[in-house]
């Protein structure tokens, strides 16, 4: 077992190169939680300290901030573009293929009655309800926080999963990852460190390197 220093730089030396930037995931096996307690699953979201190479896509729905995010937001959608998705279940399908393309979505306040009602059940069961937003407000903050912003979540299974980094930024730069990613998740849990089973690091196509917590 290794440190998390080391278990990465090993990553690094050892995994076969690939011809994209992999990403460099934690995988956390928990223990001793009854996950059918409800009180027990947890979404998090864990605004990462190391910006990563590879931002998180968010989509931006709405009229009055939809001319101040088209340069920020990699999806923009107006409230007449968004109905187009309603109706029938070609529409619906068009709309579960374009909120795969992105990570997190934001919308105009009031645009979030119409969004529940037509898309709730879509969105809710991917975790991906959209942040709310005033129509006059700034979305460039929220969007740049999203953008470095990762999803920790414990549902039915024993194990967490989410990316600390990609394999072309600083070791250093992922370690910082690392630690916010098991603190937030520390804290979610009912005893903490006694709840980990055992923590992994993998590149997207590596096998996974044990790390040792202790």
């Amino acid at each position: 077992m290794m440190k998390i220093e080391e278990a990465l730089k090993y990553l690094q030396q050892n995994s076969k190169k690939r011809n994209f930037n992999q990403a460099i995931d934690i995988i956390i096996n928990i223990r001793g939680v009854n996950l059918k307690q409800p009180e027990n699953r947890f979404t998090e979201e864990v605004l990462l300290p190391a910006r990563l190479s590879k931002p998180k896509k968010v989509m931006v729905i709405g009229d009055v901030i939809a001319t101040k995010a088209k340069a920020l937001a990699d999806v923009v959608l107006t409230k007449d573009e968004l109905m187009q998705y309603t109706g029938d279940k070609e529409n619906k399908k068009k709309f579960k293929k374009l909120i795969k393309k992105v990570d997190y979505l934001i919308a105009e306040a009031p645009l979030m009655v119409i969004i529940g009602k037509e898309f709730g059940r879509i969105l809710g069961s991917r975790g991906k309800m959209p942040k709310p937003l005033p129509p006059n407000a700034d979305p460039k903050p929220l969007i740049e926080r999203l953008r470095n912003t990762v999803r920790v979540r414990l549902r039915d299974i024993p194990l967490i999963q989410t990316v600390i980094g990609y394999e072309d930024m600083d070791v250093k730069d992922i370690v910082k990852n690392y630690d916010a990613v098991v603190n937030a998740i520390l804290k979610k849990l009912p005893n903490g460190h006694q709840n980990i089973r055992s923590v992994y690091v993998k590149k997207t196509m590596s096998s996974p390197v044990k790390v040792d917590i202790k």
